[in-house]
């Protein structure tokens, strides 16, 4: 039996979710499959750890608590403890439990479980209860078979399973949904996220068979120089002088961030799976007690990690993964004094894709038809359709002498068939405001054509919205039209000089 102690007090959300699953455990059959989400900073271990006190003190049945992560097990049974459960962790150094008698509640890692009772080694009696925490991974599924018998409650923030073939709903008969992102930042709970997103072209990324970004072609993307750029010229826009937490997709692209970042002069730290448990210790402590610390990382701490004192989340990298996305801003939402709100600075285009991470969802939808929310995924054609390019402002002075440099090719092409006149003409009208913007803006034909030069990033976003007004957007084309279009400008300056 569990040990007394003193009683938790949990939060009305807290205790109003767990009476409901009560009631499931009380109502249905012993072998239901339940489901809850809870998003990241609500409290889902406080959660269960209730729920394992109250019902071992009721049934006297043993529990089973599954993770995957060994950081996961330390803080469960940790946790556990607090509320007087007396646990035993089942790691790789557990091969038999001769002991089992003398415990009520097991956290196990599920690799380790599984390997046990696949081999005979070891069976637990008497289990009641299953709970499966980070329940959207798969890698819980084959360890069902075991505990056929038993009440298995899946937890997790985000009911979308990680495998698109393995939907949750096939394992789990109904969902608990709780407390939502906004209501628990309303209710101060979590702290509120300021997002900040950069347009990043993604179409160079690959998708692998795991259904996110591949990891070489987003490492071929984000170490470019320009990119890297980005990411600078964000984090000083944004999140300087602050504690900033840094996701990249892929180990070399977390070292060039850390290079870019040592380069100009920052007090920055790397860490991935890679690093022995000591290295790991010493850069969190590092990162902890730092200020204005800047942590560069991998997915490494999207679980088991709380900092709470982090104020950006950087998120350099694009993901396909629902799950991922909330995990990695969770890292940052957690509040204390003196922390309401926090950054996100968005450079893979998440937001346009996902919503805002405080925005409302209907988890119940996605639960049910999980393909019909994942082929819904804004696409990246269609996210970056709606970039508007802005013309930094170092080469905006370069034009001050030209009051007006915005030109909407849509419109003009829009125009352009409503009279009955050739789309061709769009260029051109398009062509002669930039030769004229060059032309206000030097002393000499050849000041005008060096001022040209500047305008490729504004030629190409016009080429490009020109070619899909026509709907002829493949590269070739989008290429010739580019040089066309400088070479028409060269020549329409020098007329202009000449006249």
């Amino acid at each position: 039996m569990a040990e007394k102690v003193a009683e938790k007090t949990l939060y009305d959300y807290q205790e109003k979710d767990l009476n409901k699953i009560f009631e499931y455990l009380e109502e249905e059959s012993d072998d239901f499959n339940l489901l809850y989400q809870l998003p990241t900073g609500g409290g889902k271990t406080v959660v269960f750890s209730e729920i394992i006190r109250r019902y071992i003190e009721q049934t006297n049945k043993k529990v089973v608590i599954l993770t995957h992560r060994i950081e996961l097990c330390k803080q469960t049974s940790k946790m556990l403890n607090g509320f007087g459960v007396r646990n035993k962790i089942i790691n790789s150094k557990v091969k038999e439990l001769p002991d089992q008698d003398e415990y009520q509640c097991f956290v196990a890692m599920v690799e380790t479980l599984n390997n046990r009772l696949s081999d005979d080694k070891l069976e637990v009696s008497n289990v009641g209860l299953v709970i499966i925490d980070e329940a959207h991974y798969n890698s819980f599924t084959k360890l069902f078979k075991y505990f056929e018998k038993s009440f298995i409650l899946g937890v997790t923030a985000t009911p979308l399973s990680s495998n698109i073939k393995l939907p949750m709903k096939d394992n789990y008969k109904e969902l608990i949904v709780g407390e939502s992102i906004p209501s628990l930042i309303n209710k101060g709970f979590l702290a509120r996220a300021n997002t900040f997103s950069y347009d990043v072209g993604l179409t160079s990324l690959q998708v692998g068979i795991n259904g996110d970004y591949t990891v070489k072609s987003s490492e071929d993307l984000y170490t470019n120089f320009s990119m890297q750029e980005k990411l600078m010229q964000a984090y000083e826009e944004r999140c300087k002088g602050k504690k900033t937490l840094i996701f990249n997709n892929g180990i070399n692209t977390s070292w060039y961030v850390y290079q870019t970042f040592k380069d100009a002069g920052y007090e920055v730290k790397h860490l991935d799976n890679t690093h022995s448990k000591k290295e790991r210790k010493e850069i969190l402590r590092w990162f902890r007690e730092k200020p204005d610390a800047i942590l560069t990382s991998v997915s490494i701490l999207t679980t088991g990690f709380d900092e709470p004192s982090v104020e950006n989340i950087i998120l350099n990298r694009a993901t396909k993964s629902l799950t991922l996305y909330y995990q990695m801003i969770g890292r940052g939402s957690r509040k204390i004094p003196n922390k309401d709100e926090f950054n996100v600075i968005d450079l893979g285009n998440n937001a346009a894709r996902f919503g805002l991470w405080d925005a409302p969802v209907d988890w119940h939808l996605i639960f049910k038809n999980p393909d019909y929310f994942l082929e819904n995924i804004v696409s990246d054609e269609d996210i970056e359709r709606e970039f508007k390019y802005r013309m930094p402002e170092e080469v905006r002075e370069l034009f001050k002498n030209t009051e007006n440099i915005d030109f909407d090719i849509k419109e003009e092409y829009e125009s352009a068939v409503n009279n009955g006149e050739k789309s061709k003409m769009v260029l051109e009208k398009s062509i002669d405001q930039h030769a004229q913007m060059c032309a206000e803006n030097s002393e000499d034909v050849f000041d005008a054509r060096i001022l040209a030069r500047e305008l490729k990033d504004d030629i190409r976003d016009r080429v490009k919205r020109y070619s899909r007004c026509i709907i002829n957007n493949t590269k070739n084309y989008r290429d010739w039209l580019f040089e066309d279009y400088n070479r028409k400008l060269r020549s329409r300056i020098n007329e202009m000089f000449q006249e």
